[in-house]
């Protein structure tokens, strides 16, 4: 019996290896043998989780003739993973990757660390605050308050509690988006939202359009839906969009839905305008594309200046084309699985329906927690101390990264709570595989690309200050460091840095 539950085909083996760029030679270091790139490569694919653990590897002669190596190259590459531990061989089934002993398994998304791991790691993995005291609390105490007639049903709000679906329409429509609750679903975050519009809209082989790069988590959502996904490119910078390539991609791929996060792109941070909005709606219209507008950063303006442009949904008066998801995870908490979906009532009827085979319903007691929230202030006052928090740890960063990562480029983002660095011509994937040995977690470039896209890119979050932004800042030049001499995938153990 094959001991591998998938396989990588040798042209997308091939892809993801040459997505990966040649690390700079440092002053009296030597490029690898072939063989050592090639098992090197492999590695970092594996312990990133972009060819996931047991997954059938090409057969040698396949492998080189995609690569252009000869089979020999591939071969000693084999063996010398197997040695290490990341491959495992039988013969009559092939060989299949694999992590040695001990070792974690890769996470295919941005897990926060665990807890015991955060006194010597600084974890820039996650985009996610503390929780905005003494705010959380209060909220919660008010929806204990609120639970007892409650607590005398079943408790089960497949489209979520009345009192909740209401007053997010009527925060819709204080934006000048008219709605009623009929038009609104609560579900469990803003994952849980796309995850039930995709099963909705796009079974398995159908194409959805996401922006390039997009937010890792949803690409990979998308990816064990089996969707084939079609990667749109942002504009340069933070202009956002490039509308030539969205009307191409929409008029040649027709693709069944659309993934767009217009408000502070996550990992960007881009604002699409106004004249933007618009005219991507008016595309996917004509296309017969349902366009998914994820608003989850919406409300983190960070800089007194930004003047917001109106909801992606404010171009589709009709309702037949947009649909919008909205979270508290981002605004508020992480910890708050609260998420809703904006759409047209038939839809939600469709996605209430769905929701039977899978989670059932929200939980209550968030729910009302989060409509305590927003039904007393609460939530702007949170939300308006979440900004603070979030702009002194994005300058306190990019300070941190001028100073000791003089060669690192990025445009400083108005709002959101990502920073996207081009790596100085480095591996972001071989920066975040050293960083971990030198003590700062920090997701690649890869991540949130399509086949390997972006490899000489890292995000990092607006999630730490002071004195810790300086030594992540340090850490990362000592990442860098070890990366430009050579100092990767050979087994030396570098300096560890402690918190």
């Amino acid at each position: 019996m094959p001991q591998w539950t998938s396989a990588v085909g040798p042209a997308q083996l091939a892809r993801l290896l040459h997505s990966q760029q040649d690390r700079p030679a440092g002053p009296g270091s030597r490029r690898p043998p072939a063989y050592r790139a090639l098992a090197d490569g492999v590695r970092l694919l594996v312990l990133e989780g972009r060819v996931p653990v047991a997954a059938r590897l090409p057969a040698e002669r396949e492998l080189a003739l995609a690569l252009s190596v000869s089979r020999t190259t591939v071969a000693a590459a084999y063996e010398a993973l197997r040695t290490e531990g990341f491959l495992e061989s039988r013969r009559g089934a092939g060989s299949w990757t694999s992590v040695p002993a001990g070792n974690p398994l890769p996470a295919r998304g941005l897990e926060p660390l665990p807890p015991e791991a955060l006194g010597s790691m600084i974890d820039l993995g996650c985009a996610a605050l503390p929780a905005p005291e003494p705010w959380l609390t209060r909220a919660v105490q008010g929806a204990l308050e609120d639970l007892p007639p409650y607590a005398h049903t079943h408790g089960d709000y497949p489209a979520g509690l009345p009192a909740l679906r209401a007053m997010i329409a009527e925060r819709y429509s204080a934006r000048g988006i008219p709605t009623m609750p009929e038009q609104i679903m609560v579900t469990t975050g803003a994952m849980g939202a796309i995850d039930a519009i995709c099963h909705l809209f796009a079974g398995r082989g159908e194409r959805i359009a996401v922006e390039s790069p997009s937010y890792a988590n949803i690409l990979q959502l998308m990816r064990e839906g089996g969707a084939r996904l079609v990667p749109v490119a942002m504009a340069e910078g933070l202009s956002g969009w490039d509308m030539d390539r969205w009307r191409q991609v929409l008029r040649e791929a027709a693709p069944r839905l659309a993934y767009v996060v217009a408000d502070f792109h996550n990992p960007t941070g881009a604002l699409a305008g106004d004249d933007q909005r618009r005219r991507l709606v008016e595309a996917a219209r004509s296309a017969g594309t349902v366009l998914v507008a994820d608003e989850t950063m919406s409300e983190l303006w960070l800089d007194d200046d930004v003047v917001m442009p109106r909801p992606v949904c404010g171009f589709d008066p009709a309702g037949s084309t947009v649909i919008t998801v909205g979270s508290a995870s981002k605004a508020f908490w992480a910890g708050m699985r609260i998420g809703w979906v904006r759409a047209a009532p038939d839809i939600i009827r469709s996605l209430v329906a769905a929701r039977a085979y899978a989670d059932l319903g929200t939980p209550v007691v968030e729910q009302l927690a989060v409509n305590w929230l927003f039904n007393t202030g609460g939530w702007e006052q949170a939300v308006a101390l979440r900004r603070a928090q979030a702009r002194e740890n994005r300058d306190a960063l990019v300070a941190a990264v001028r100073r000791e990562l003089p060669g690192w480029h990025f445009e400083v983002p108005q709002g959101g709570l990502t920073l996207w660095v081009r790596a100085g011509g480095l591996s972001g994937s071989r920066l975040a595989e050293v960083g971990e040995r030198v003590g700062v977690r920090v997701p690649s470039g890869p991540r949130f690309g399509v086949d390997g896209a972006f490899e000489g890119f890292v995000r990092l979050p607006f999630t730490v200050s002071g004195a810790v932004a300086d030594e992540a800042a340090t850490r990362l030049a000592a990442a860098a460091r070890l990366v430009e001499s050579g100092g990767v995938g050979t087994g030396e153990s570098p300096r560890t840095f402690v918190a």
